[in-house]
């Protein structure tokens, strides 16, 4: 049967109307869905016992970077709303480290060398020779990736090594093992990274996640154990503090629950 009556019949513009607004509930319905499977559903990775705390530890690391599908809604940022920062080049290798380095040096960036010699000024203008050569010792240049700057001395050039400070990288990890702050060495690399930032897939984890500027640099890593010696050990509380307001998600509210010490419960949350 033909409907003529004015009040059934629809114009074009509006069927097109009522067409994008079904679509749009149905998105609407799949994106709702999505995300309370998210919040609700996504189970959380399998617990893990903290590892005892020391300065030195082997911990599993691997690496992430911000072009990843999961961290593009943060784009370059870390959790606490700064700028994410792959650390400097590696210095070195383990086996060339003579000593664990004090967090006293590492403020101050001093380096030694295989014999535990230091860093002198050197002369460009100068014979090889010198007074400590006429007694009977040899010198040594010590070369570094470092800088040189040049000062006039008397009518001479002279060529002063300048150390320049090393880049600290950024970290993410699970914030009840490795408090916000905590900075560490690596000690195969002698790179220093810094924890600035935490993932669903840490909380409850030893693990540490090393951030890269790039996916070459990042799959170039991998997943490796390494040991690490930490510098300087940041605040539980001032975590637990920052935290607290998101524990609707669920990898937040189980380092919530460990840093306030229940544990057991953290490892029952699922």
């Amino acid at each position: 049967m033909l409907i003529t009556s004015r009040r059934f019949t629809l114009t074009h513009a509006e069927l097109r109307s009522l067409a994008f607004a079904v679509i749009a509930a149905f998105v609407a319905i799949i994106l709702f869905a999505s995300c309370e499977t998210t919040t609700s559903t996504h189970m959380l990775p399998a617990y893990e016992p903290p590892i005892s705390k020391g300065e030195f530890q082997n911990v599993r690391t691997t690496a992430y970077t911000h072009t990843e599908a999961d961290h593009l809604p943060y784009s370059n940022h870390n959790a606490l709303g700064g700028e994410l920062h792959a650390a400097s080049p590696a210095i070195r290798r383990a086996e060339y480290v003579p000593r664990a380095i004090s967090v006293a040096e590492v403020d101050q960036v001093q380096r030694a060398s295989n014999s535990g010699s230091t860093l002198q000024p050197f002369s460009m203008d100068e014979p090889s020779s010198s007074k400590a050569g006429s007694k009977g010792s040899t010198r040594t240049t010590v070369t570094t990736a470092s800088t040189r700057t040049t000062k006039t001395v008397r009518g001479a050039k002279r060529a002063i090594a300048v150390n320049k400070p090393p880049r600290i990288g950024s970290a993410a990890a699970d914030w009840s093992r490795w408090p916000m702050g905590t900075t560490f060495r690596l000690l195969s690399t002698g790179q220093i990274y810094r924890v600035e930032d935490y993932g669903w897939a840490l909380s409850g984890r030893n693990t540490i996640d090393l951030y890269m500027a790039t996916p070459r640099d990042m799959n170039a890593w991998g997943a490796r154990e390494e040991p690490i010696q930490v510098l300087h050990w940041g605040d539980p509380q001032e975590s637990l503090q920052l935290l607290q307001s998101h524990q609707n998600y669920k990898h937040i509210k189980r380092m919530v629950l460990e840093l306030e010490g229940r544990g057991q419960e953290a490892a029952a949350l699922q």
